[in-house]
């Protein structure tokens, strides 16, 4: 096979493993917007946000298809964290057969931890954080003004926290993957704590909203999370250092690589 075939092959496997991952996220959208409908997951997203407003108080739109594309935008949103471990799954798919072993027994573990530490980012700022921000930024707000937010600026202040969350999650598996590649030691990281933390406080300033509240409920679980990652990281970079999987290739396996029918 001539590396033009290879090529293509890829191509067309990639395009497979796309078409699949759409698929994934296009089915649940379309089972959301049957049942229990968009507006209905726009209503639960903006739970928290309507529990902390006044009684009585409500959401406003100011576009004139803003009442119907955001809740489309939700559901979308919806649909594809419920199909985010399949889409992963593809791209581990395609890219798992030019792995080694060694490699396959270190990516799927890192992907697997990766999507459910995501999860539980996203589910703690939406159980946990909002309720607690917008409790704290109502009781803030001058008695004589009725708060009504925006339908369309609220989505995007969910879609911010979120990935905020959900990336600060991933702390823990970044940690482990700089030690076990000898980016850095767990002794390098640890001197690196004090600007870890200053460093935590200053992201936390830039993506949360200017409030003290979500800055020091975003801060403080990253460095939680990055004490968790050099505890976890200190097992991990004893087994590197005497773990024979991660030698180099012995010639049979550059061998059977070098045969295998699509190189």
């Amino acid at each position: 096979m001539t590396t033009q075939d290879t090529f293509i092959s890829h191509l067309i496997e990639l395009r497979e493993r796309l078409m699949r991952a759409l698929v994934a996220v296009l089915l649940p959208f379309l089972a959301v917007f049957i049942w229990p409908g968009p507006g209905a997951i726009y209503d639960l997203l903006a739970l928290p946000l309507m529990r902390a407003l006044p009684e009585g108080a409500r959401m406003i739109a100011t576009g004139v298809i803003t009442p119907f594309m955001v809740p489309m935008k939700v559901s979308a949103l919806a649909a594809f964290m419920v199909a985010l471990p399949y889409v992963l799954y593809q791209a581990w798919a395609f890219v798992a057969p030019g792995l080694y072993e060694h490699e396959k027994r270190l990516a799927l573990p890192i992907v697997v931890a990766s999507t459910v530490l995501f999860y539980l980012g996203v589910a703690f700022c939406y159980f946990f954080v909002f309720g607690k921000v917008f409790a704290f930024i109502n009781e803030f707000a001058p008695k004589s003004i009725t708060p009504a937010p925006d339908i369309e600026a609220y989505f995007s202040f969910v879609i911010t926290m979120f990935l905020a969350f959900g990336v600060t999650f991933e702390i823990p598996v970044v940690v482990i993957l700089l030690v076990r590649f000898g980016v850095v030691s767990v002794e390098k990281l640890r001197q690196a704590r004090p600007y870890v933390i200053v460093g935590a406080f200053i992201v936390a300033a830039v993506v949360t909203p200017p409030d003290v509240l979500s800055q020091f409920m975003l801060a403080v679980p990253m460095c939680l999370l990055f004490e968790a990652g050099l505890f976890l990281a200190r097992f991990v970079g004893k087994r590197a250092e005497g773990a024979s999987d991660y030698k180099p290739p012995s010639d049979e396996e550059m061998e059977r690589e070098l045969d295998r029918p699509d190189r």
